[in-house]
């Protein structure tokens, strides 16, 4: 029988110290999509060595590229070219990761061969169609599962033509997939987006040397160029610095400084949303790495207050509201989500199964369908006399993740403000974008066990 594994959080702590946590997954995954179609060698450092960015590398291995690594986050991609990619041996396994799939939907729709891309229980499960179906009007041939669902199955050979397409909801990686697809297509491909979303797609492919045109909310790419190697410095990740940001935030006597983070414009939400909420948090350092902007974010514990998050901030803070609702627990008074529906269409559906958990806990979250109504508890110490940190905020239980890493995460910081012990189930997935997350936390003062049932 196949190991449960758990998280054991013991209740109170606080965080403290200098953290690097680990490379821009996102970022991670375009580098060796763009390096291996590059003519030469590209060198990568920072890499993240998760099972997603592993998919992603194993998958293009598989298609002829020679990779060194990654060790200790060094990879080396001895790119074949925008046309020297062979087919696979068999469907390409992208396990857990959805990055990996809608991006190389794009990519592979303009090769003249087969591909058959599959995914673990949790990926087999998420809509695909709002990729494959504007892939579809660029001359794309790819079958799905009746309900639009993976495995995808790309029919090579099919000449590609350029699209304007007006995204309904904004996603990077939507916009990231046609793009790609773009490089293969004759004329030019334009996507305009709803709202803006991380670009990290545009700007790699900028320091890869291709050309890269944005008027306003639109974002151009022509077919038929080249990209040229280079050597890319890949930050920390700011979805991953987030369950720290939190966890220092709301955690009676926390200061902790989290070390080159990406600071990128279209992800930094979830600092925009903790500031509004009054957290303590200091951007300083800030410098360019690898073509991205970084910096260093130190964070304190401060008193937070709920908020109505501004809807120009959901696209920026997409991957971190689990983390988020966790503060917003903490906070004094109410915290309003709405037009986030993409979180219904995640690893799990992060809205039902956060409300879920907060409620196991002792906090009020209504879902709705597109966001979720936290009453905070917060305010909790000061009807009782006593100091406003001190207090517990949630309560102890079991919580279900679903196999989302983010969920687990964010429950483990939960740990800080309880009053009672937390167990997690079902965490492993959390190695898909964090690997070393617990001894991580535990260092910087979270009680956190991992344990594994037969």
């Amino acid at each position: 029988m196949s190991k449960e594994y758990i998280f054991d959080i013991t209740p109170g702590g606080r965080l403290s110290g200098d953290i690097r946590v680990p490379g821009d997954k996102s970022i991670s995954h375009r580098s060796i999509m763009f390096g291996s179609l590059a003519d030469g060698v590209t060198e990568v450092e920072g890499f993240l060595e998760g099972e997603d960015s592993l998919a992603t590398l194993a998958a293009f291995r598989r298609m002829g590229v020679v990779i060194d690594g990654p060790t200790q986050g060094r990879v080396l991609i001895h790119g074949v070219g925008m046309h020297g990619l062979r087919a696979p041996d068999g469907p390409l396994d992208l396990g857990n990761s959805g990055t990996s799939m809608r991006l190389m939907a794009g990519l592979l729709a303009g090769q003249p061969f087969d591909t058959t891309l599959t995914g673990d229980a949790s990926l087999s499960r998420r809509p695909m169609r709002r990729v494959t179906q504007p892939l579809g009007e660029m001359g794309a041939r790819i079958e799905t599962e009746a309900a639009g669902t993976p495995p995808l199955r790309l029919r090579g050979g099919s000449p590609l033509r350029g699209l304007r397409y007006d995204m309904p909801v904004a996603s990077a990686q939507v916009k990231s997939a046609l793009l790609l697809a773009g490089l293969y297509a004759e004329g030019e491909t334009c996507v305009t987006e709803p709202a803006p979303t991380r670009d990290h797609t545009e700007r790699m492919l900028t320091a890869f040397g291709y050309l890269i045109t944005r008027h306003h909310n639109t974002v151009c790419v022509k077919g038929g160029g080249r990209l040229n190697p280079v050597r890319i410095a890949i930050p920390a990740d700011i979805s991953s610095a987030a369950f720290f940001l939190v966890g220092a935030a709301i955690a009676p006597g926390s200061d902790v400084t989290l070390t080159d983070v990406g600071i990128n414009p279209t992800r930094i939400g979830v600092i925009n949303i903790l500031q509004q909420m009054g957290a303590c948090i200091d951007i300083v350092n800030k410098r360019m790495f690898g073509g991205e902007p970084v910096a260093d974010l130190r964070v304190r514990a401060g008193e937070l207050r709920g908020i109505d998050i501004p809807v120009e901030q959901v696209p920026l803070a997409i991957d971190e509201f689990p983390a988020l609702f966790i503060a917003a627990a903490c906070a004094t008074g109410r915290t309003v989500l709405t037009g986030a529906e993409e979180l219904r269409v995640k690893e799990s559906d992060r809205i039902q199964v956060m409300a879920d958990g907060l409620r196991t806990l002792g906090i009020h979250a209504e879902p709705t369908l597109d966001g979720i109504v936290i009453e905070g508890k917060g305010g909790e110490s000061t009807v009782q006399g006593t100091d406003f940190k001190s207090v517990p905020i949630f309560g102890g239980g079991e919580i279900e993740s679903h196999g989302d890493h983010r969920i687990a995460m964010s429950f483990a910081m939960a740990g800080l403000r309880a009053a009672a012990p937390i167990r997690i189930h079902d965490c492993k997935n959390v190695d898909t974008s964090f690997p070393r997350f617990a001894g991580l936390a535990r260092g910087a003062g979270l009680g956190i066990q991992v344990r594994g049932e037969g």
